[in-house]
């Protein structure tokens, strides 16, 4: 007998995957591609888009005639801030732009001048002024640059809603691909803020995440999802456990916290400092910081590496001392070593003076206090002034260093701390929100000791 499965095609910047997931969301399966950049119209480089459909469709052929799997349903996940222009014939015109793509910044700067300005701007639509990463700008950035192919532009879709056209042939889109910094969406009015209808842009108004469309394939019946947003797919399985209110920080080269209930707006002064808005599963804002916690903590390892003359990994062999850092946190009184003085000053000090430490063992403990400090002032911007929050989720590699877990716990005593062990959590997320039965999920969850 077939095992009845889900597919999810996971498509990140670097690698894209197939993932199978049984009906009670468990991987049965997992194949990983790389596929080589080409370059667009232009000559910068863009992901290879006619490569990555034809993998699609050759997979769901492959997987509709499979003798071991029987393919009930199918989804998608990609990175976001990237957009598919159609014709009126629903054919693609332009490559799958790359969102690094430089923009003229008169551009941005003129849509800022006729919308309030850029502090206003950027406010309402949660979106820090990032160039074609606001994938709104991605469209003026056509309209001015290429007037004669924007002429024939019909319909319009972010990047996980163009995978799935390209199966069910809808036209569709949803919260989670509009309401990640593309500038796109008005969070005080929970629409799409008036300049879209102002520069005469229609785009789909936004279904339900949960949104499937019936297909035939090789004369099977196939359930296809509208897809979702990778970041906002990453969250969808934490909204499945009842533990109460909760924050994800998703660590790794970058610490993404993201806080789902806190309603209150976005202001400016937290988007001066690398906050922004989602939006979740259930269309609601996700209020999210982050820090560059991966890239700090590699810099910080190197100082002191090279003032001690150990291995640059060093400290995956080193213990978790509480007392230690309490030590050196103490000596120095709450001065900082490594990183400059000033509220939410992330850069090194021009000098680090490695001589105040008497061992490798101080320079390191010292080093995650620091980093430490700074990741919960990256938390503290996007709790509520009433923080109700009730626990703190840690996911990536920092949830396997038990001294920042340590130090999490210690900076946020009233809250239970967990680590989460869970792979292809963006995967999960997109299955979890085609499944119809809804099954519990393992998410690994392992409570910190105090």
């Amino acid at each position: 007998m077939k095992e009845k499965v889900i597919a999810i095609f996971d498509i990140g910047k670097t690698n894209k995957k197939l993932l199978l997931f049984d009906e009670m969301l468990n991987v049965v399966s997992e194949q990983e591609e790389k596929f080589a950049q080409i370059t667009d119209d232009d000559g910068f480089e863009c992901d290879d888009i006619g490569h990555i459909e034809k993998w699609i469709r050759d997979s769901l052929t492959g997987l509709v005639s499979s003798d071991k799997y029987e393919l009930t349903a199918v989804n998608f996940t990609t990175y976001g801030a990237t957009l598919a222009y159609l014709d009126e014939e629903g054919n693609r015109l332009t490559p799958v732009y790359n969102y690094l793509k430089p923009i003229d910044e008169k551009i941005p700067e003129n849509l800022y001048k006729r919308h309030g300005g850029r502090d206003e701007f950027c406010r309402r639509t949660a979106s820090p002024a990032l160039g074609m990463l606001n994938s709104g700008l991605q469209i003026l950035w056509l309209k001015h640059e290429k007037p004669g192919l924007f002429s024939r532009v019909k319909n319009i879709l972010h990047f996980p809603q163009y995978i799935s056209y390209t199966i069910t042939r809808k036209i569709s889109s949803e919260h989670t691909s509009i309401g990640c910094h593309t500038a796109l969406w008005d969070f005080d009015s929970m629409k799409y803020h008036y300049w879209v209808d102002s520069y005469g842009i229609t785009l789909p108004e936004p279904i339900p995440v949960e949104t499937t469309e019936e297909v035939i394939l090789r004369g099977k019946k196939i359930r296809v999802g509208i897809g979702i947003h990778d970041s906002s797919a990453s969250l969808a399985p934490y909204f499945s456990i009842d533990k109460g209110k909760f924050l994800l920080l998703s660590t790794g080269t970058w610490c993404i916290n993201m806080n789902p209930f806190n309603q209150e707006k976005l202001t400016a002064d937290q988007l001066d400092k690398d906050c922004l808005c989602y939006m979740s599963i259930t269309g609601q804002p996700v209020k999210s910081s982050r820090l560059f916690l991966g890239h700090l903590h590699e810099a910080g390892v190197k100082i002191i590496n090279d003032h001690f003359k150990k291995p640059e990994d060093f400290f995956k062999k080193m213990k978790a001392d509480k007392s230690l850092a309490a030590t050196v946190k103490k000596r120095f009184m709450g001065r900082k070593v490594f990183f400059q003085t000033g509220p939410y000053s992330r850069e090194f000090r021009e000098y680090v003076d490695m001589y105040g430490f008497n061992s490798l063992e101080e320079a390191y403990h010292q080093l995650m206090n620091e980093l430490c400090d700074l990741t919960a002032d990256s938390i503290r911007l996007v709790l509520p002034e009433k923080d109700d929050i009730e626990n703190l989720y840690i996911t990536g590699g920092f949830s396997k260093n038990e001294l920042f877990l340590h130090l999490m716990c210690e900076a946020f005593p009233e809250k239970q701390v967990f680590t989460s062990e869970i792979s292809n959590s963006s995967a999960l997320g997109a299955a979890l929100v085609i499944c119809e039965a809804k099954p519990s999920l393992n998410l690994g969850l392992t409570e910190c000791r105090k």
